[in-house]
């Protein structure tokens, strides 16, 4: 029962964080994801992970291991579910001298979790429909790095 109610309350907190107004998306506010599945084990899509965000120039600023933690206060058959922020500060000054305002889409947010015999990896993406033509090649960019990173993890 609990599992049941962290997953849902989990769920409908990201549907609040999507950015979707009234139904419909809002231009260069609509959260778009990629997402990646693989059957490889979980803490090795982890590391891997861990390794192409450094490889590519970003720091890790938060990585909270949820699902460890739960299991750790009794849960003991809680499924993994992890979260990973990070940031490149050359990118982030790139991208906020462009748009003051861009400062929502950061840091970089990944999360893992395993379901069905697959882990999961999920970002979401940058909008890239703005009417700042060079903050939207900037973001396209960016977006094709989170791919990257993400593919990478994945790979077999």
């Amino acid at each position: 029962m609990f599992r049941c109610a962290v997953i849902l309350i989990s769920l409908l907190f990201l549907a609040g964080c999507a950015g979707i107004n009234g139904g419909a998306p809002v231009p260069g506010e609509y959260v778009y994801y990629y997402q990646v599945e693989t059957r490889k084990p979980y803490d090795e899509v982890l590391d891997e992970l861990k390794s192409a965000i450094a490889e590519n120039n970003f720091r890790i600023t938060a990585h909270s291991r949820v699902g460890k933690v739960i299991r750790e206060r009794g849960d003991k058959d809680f499924p993994d579910f992890d979260t990973i922020q990070f940031c490149n500060l050359t990118h982030a000054r790139t991208m906020l001298k462009m748009a003051p305002e861009a400062i929502k889409y950061m840091p970089c947010n990944v999360v893992m979790y395993r379901q069905d015999g697959k882990t999961i990896v999920r970002t979401h993406l940058l909008p890239t429909d703005s009417d700042n033509p060079e903050l939207n090649r900037f973001l396209e960019t960016m977006n094709q790095k989170l791919k990257e990173i993400l593919d990478f993890a994945v790979e077999e």
